[in-house]
């Protein structure tokens, strides 16, 4: 009998490469502006704060992107 469970690889939590810490600010940088305007028209608008402020914003779009930047072929 063959044991498969000795050849399973392990995946481990590698730190982020310089270049793409570069990406990611770059895309911050550029999505901060945006964020802060659909925050501020949002609160124009409806006339209350969201949980979600400009930074907060931005940096989840940038968490989004930059991956997709690594992993297209």
């Amino acid at each position: 009998m063959t044991d498969f469970t000795s050849d399973t690889p392990v995946t481990r939590h590698k730190p982020p490469k310089t270049e793409f810490m570069i990406y990611f600010a770059i895309i911050f940088l550029a999505a901060l502006p945006l964020a802060a305007l659909a925050w501020a028209l949002s609160a124009v608008r409806g006339g209350q704060m969201r949980n979600k402020g400009p930074v907060a914003r931005a940096w989840s779009q940038a968490r989004i992107i930059t991956p997709m930047i690594f992993s297209a072929p």
